[in-house]
């Protein structure tokens, strides 16, 4: 039962939940000016992991003809059999649960917009086979983590700072993924799969993550001036400057060995320090 448990924790990359989760906290300790009670930080808990985990559940299960094709995926658990489609479904079922029982938890609002939250992230794993702007559909379905956040605390939108740190959200996670996509380049092109890489090539594909990583950091200043935050959360802002540089100097097109540093530590780091410098804000601020 253990290594299942561990089977499907892999299969579904736990330890990427870094990504989001520090964001739908990030929103909602901007919605409460400080820190929001026990019960409501335990219920965003519980829907960010149900959300996430039903969301690349089903990724996996979508992309499982693909996956077995390409040489970079075909040792996923899927393909191998660690875990069977049935045990996936199963997970998937469990999770949505969860998510739902959590966002009915919190409020009216959260409620009638679980559906919604719930059919874009779904969504994002058909994207490929339509558009190469399914980096930014990512990018869209992550930024609900801020939006969520905020909205598990207040019931409603109060602050325009919120949608302009959503829309951050959705330029640093597309500028992340444009560089992930280039890993799968080729194949996405035999096999007739949408990115960004496989349509302009990876030269243009690295101008267009710098563009977006550009207008994600200009984005998140925005958002801070928007809620008055003070030096301590540009401080904060300002070593995820430096650590959207330091990307570009970890890989470039010509060398991709240093993606995965790249894509998992810099930009977990990135999202657990802007969390931080406004937790900082509002103790010390």
């Amino acid at each position: 039962m253990l290594l299942k448990i561990k089977y499907l924790l892999e299969m579904i990359k736990f330890e990427h939940t870094i990504f989001a989760l520090p964001f739908a906290y990030t929103g909602a300790v901007l919605a409460a000016r400080g820190f929001p009670d026990l019960k409501t930080a335990l219920l965003i808990l519980g829907c960010m992991v149900g959300a996430r985990t039903a969301a690349m559940t089903f990724n996996r299960l979508a992309d499982l003809p693909y996956d077995a094709e390409n040489p970079r995926t075909r040792n996923r658990h899927l393909v191998t059999g660690l875990v069977s489609p049935g045990e996936a479904w199963a997970l998937f079922f469990a999770a949505s649960f969860l998510y739902y029982l959590c966002a009915a938890g919190l409020n009216k609002l959260t409620l009638k917009l679980s559906p919604v939250a719930y059919l874009v992230i779904l969504a994002y794993s058909y994207t490929k086979r339509f558009t190469w702007l399914c980096h930014v559909f990512l990018g869209a379905a992550l930024a609900l983590a801020p939006l969520g956040g905020y909205v598990a605390v207040t019931g409603a939108f109060r602050d325009p700072g919120i949608f302009v740190l959503a829309l951050g959200v959705v330029f640093w996670v597309a500028g992340f993924d444009i560089l992930y996509a280039c890993m799968d380049e080729a194949f996405d092109r035999q096999v007739g799969l949408y990115s960004i890489p496989a349509r302009f090539g990876r030269r243009r594909a690295f101008r267009f993550s710098s563009l977006c990583h550009a207008l994600a950091f200009g984005l998140f200043a925005l958002a801070g001036h928007l809620f008055g935050l003070s030096y301590i959360y540009y401080a904060a802002l300002a070593l995820t400057g430096i650590l959207f540089i330091a990307q570009r100097v970890t890989v470039n097109p010509r060398d991709l060995s240093g993606l995965d540093m790249a894509f998992f530590t810099f930009n977990g780091a990135i999202s657990v320090i802007i969390f931080l410098g406004v937790v900082l804000e509002y103790l010390i601020g």
